[in-house]
């Protein structure tokens, strides 16, 4: 390491650092829960509004404030292919197979979607939580360096010279820690969410199948 670099610079660059680390993963984890709580809220309100309509073309056009939110979305684009399927009638390749299946798979491409938009930003909290030890670790080993070719330029080897230094670099280690922390925690936590929400659209798809297919795919009661 060049002796002409101040260990306070390396000690501040890697601080700055996981400053914006700690900004980017609570900017996250605030992002997340409002997302969270936002879909939770809304697929219950879809779902009730969903189940009390007394017909597919009735659950089709429930008003736009109860129709929001991930199976919302979904339930969106099974109408919309059975529409389209029934103005294609067979002569585009997209609507050619079995119309459940294809159905389905139009359905499972948009929970795909939804769960895709989910799992947005855990793979930022993941890195964080992963990288922020090694990161104030490495200011630590630099500062570290520096302060022992200080405490050798001096020729003094008494603890005021060699604390004051060395603590100043434990320091960055330290509080990479306290980044990763939160991060892996709120990774983990998300993470559950994501497969609990991602469970309840796989069950809202097996339901939105059983309806249609008693209806007849085209939705015709």
């Amino acid at each position: 390491m060049p002796h002409h670099i101040s260990p306070t610079v390396i000690i501040d660059g890697t601080l700055y650092t996981l400053l914006i680390f700690s900004i980017a993963t609570w900017t996250v984890i605030l992002f997340k829960i409002w997302q969270f709580i936002k879909n939770s809220y809304y697929n219950r309100a879809f779902n009730k509004a969903f189940w009390d309509a007394d017909s597919l073309e009735q659950a089709k056009n429930l008003p736009a404030d109860a129709a929001r939110g991930p199976e919302a979305r979904i339930a969106r684009q099974g109408f919309a292919w059975m529409d389209e399927s029934r103005q294609s009638d067979g002569k585009s390749l997209k609507y050619r197979g079995i119309p459940d299946e294809l159905l389905e798979h139009s359905l499972l491409v948009q929970m795909q979607k939804e769960q895709h938009s989910m799992e947005g930003g855990l793979t930022l909290l993941a890195s964080i939580g992963s990288t922020s030890p090694f990161v104030g670790l490495f200011g630590t080993v630099l500062g570290i360096m520096h302060a022992m070719h200080e405490i050798t330029a001096s020729g003094s080897t008494s603890l005021d010279v060699v604390a004051g230094p060395i603590g100043d670099a434990l320091v960055a280690t330290a509080i990479g820690i306290a980044v990763a922390v939160p991060a892996v925690l709120a990774y983990n936590f998300f993470l559950r969410r994501v497969k609990q929400q991602r469970a309840g659209l796989e069950n809202f798809v097996v339901s939105f199948m059983h309806i249609v297919s008693a209806a007849g795919v085209n939705g015709k009661e």
